[in-house]
């Protein structure tokens, strides 16, 4: 995007060119746009407020469609644990109006704005929906798809449909909203989406132990998600991210964090006997409150940690958590400049590296091959992430039914077409 005469003017990546821009109001007009657009074989790429245009591969388009005008809260009950938002409505608004009835969205989604060089907190849910976004609850709450109760959209065909409901249970049929989380959208263009929110924990309390290397780091986080004391988070930070840390108390050594939440004397509780527990590891360990806590997880949250070099490549290896340690070492002997940190308890391996003619996909994959994992680009330049295979290659029958799916919902490829390869 450019700014012209104090109004935005949409481009495609790398381009000050204009380009042909629909922003539907309602549902209707969303229908309309593109059921016009399949008449006349345009393809669109879907946005929100652009914040992950960076994910995935480069979009092959002729127009840009706007969703973040679909926007606003239609229902919010409480009581009952349910919203019902439009597709473009900003997650910071969503996230604020929760925040005043004690309640959150569970699965802790991710900005990555900042990651691909847009501002934070423009994040729109429907766009953390499309992608399937979740942050460091991820193991203990689920993924965004595990919260996602039911939606209205348009698919490629020009068809608006719904599908869901606004409980988890006695519902009937496919299970159309875990298809649409992560389709990136390929599928359908969401107009509005229906999520199941959690109570937000009174407490919360981080312990930090310090100075462990990456296997002890692993056990540590093994036998803490391995016990009875429902451990929210579980992440391991090296020394030299340690020190690009907001967190002042960290910087020097190697930090491995457990995040402890709920009402205040469970917490206290579970927090003196986790110390108990890890006591036997014989290294420091450092109690963070709720303020310094919070800000500690939005920096693992968001790959803070990792941006600072903005022409280093980023790669998310989602591996069984007890080979975490595992992976990220045989990346760091293959790749001496590599630097990264683990999430999930070790089920996530974050690695940023320079950037090379393949962006280091061979190394990540055969990094991730034993495994069973699987490693996704979550940046590099675009011409790098034409190239190569962004998401894991899918075995031939998998991708064969996954092809078949994208017919279904969009015959014509009309939908951001490419981006998934």
């Amino acid at each position: 995007m450019f700014m012209a005469g104090g109004c935005r003017i949409p481009t495609f990546p790398g381009s000050d060119v204009p380009v042909p821009h629909f922003q539907p109001t309602d549902l209707d007009q969303l229908e309309a746009a593109i059921a016009d657009a399949g008449a006349d074989r345009r393809r669109l790429e879907l946005l929100g407020n652009g914040t992950k245009r960076g994910l995935g591969k480069p979009v092959e388009a002729d127009a840009l469609l706007d969703l973040s005008r679909l926007h606003g809260v239609t229902l919010y009950e409480p009581e009952e644990l349910v919203l019902t938002a439009g597709a473009g409505t900003p997650l910071h608004e969503i996230e604020a109006l929760l925040a005043q009835r004690g309640q959150m969205l569970a699965f802790e989604p991710m900005d990555l704005g900042p990651l691909y060089g847009a501002p934070p907190r423009q994040a729109t849910i429907g766009g953390v929906v499309a992608c399937n976004l979740a942050g460091p609850r991820r193991p203990k709450a689920g993924a965004a798809r595990d919260w996602f109760l039911g939606f209205t959209a348009v698919s490629g065909r020009g068809e608006r449909f719904k599908a869901g409901s606004r409980v988890m249970k006695n519902v009937t049929g496919y299970d159309l909203p875990k298809l649409l989380a992560g389709s990136h959208g390929t599928l359908a263009a969401l107009a509005e989406v229906t999520l199941r929110v959690h109570p937000a924990p009174d407490e919360t309390l981080t312990l930090a132990l310090a100075g462990l290397d990456v296997d002890r780091a692993g056990q540590a986080m093994a036998v803490a998600l391995g016990c009875a004391h429902e451990v929210s988070g579980a992440a391991y930070l090296p020394a030299q991210l340690t020190q690009l840390s907001a967190v002042e108390r960290l910087a020097g050594a190697s930090a491995t964090l457990f995040r402890l939440e709920g009402i205040s004397a469970s917490v206290a509780y579970r927090a003196q006997a986790l110390e108990d527990l890890l006591r036997e590891m014989q290294v420091p360990v450092v109690r963070l409150e709720a303020d310094v806590s919070a800000r500690l997880w939005r920096e693992v949250r968001d790959l803070e940690f990792l941006q600072s070099e903005r022409d280093a490549v980023i790669w998310r290896l989602a591996v069984p958590p007890a080979l975490g340690a595992q992976v990220a070492q045989r990346i760091q002997r293959q790749l001496s400049s590599a630097r990264f940190y683990l999430d999930w308890g070790g089920g996530l391996v974050w690695v940023a590296t320079p950037t090379a003619p393949d962006a280091h996909a061979a190394a990540m994959r055969r990094a991730v091959h034993e495994t069973g994992g699987h490693a996704t680009l979550m940046r590099a330049p675009d011409d790098l992430r034409r190239l190569v295979s962004v998401f894991q290659p899918e075995a031939a029958p998998l991708a064969a039914l996954s092809e078949r799916v994208r017919a279904g919902f969009d015959p014509l490829g009309i939908l951001n077409s490419g981006r998934m390869g």
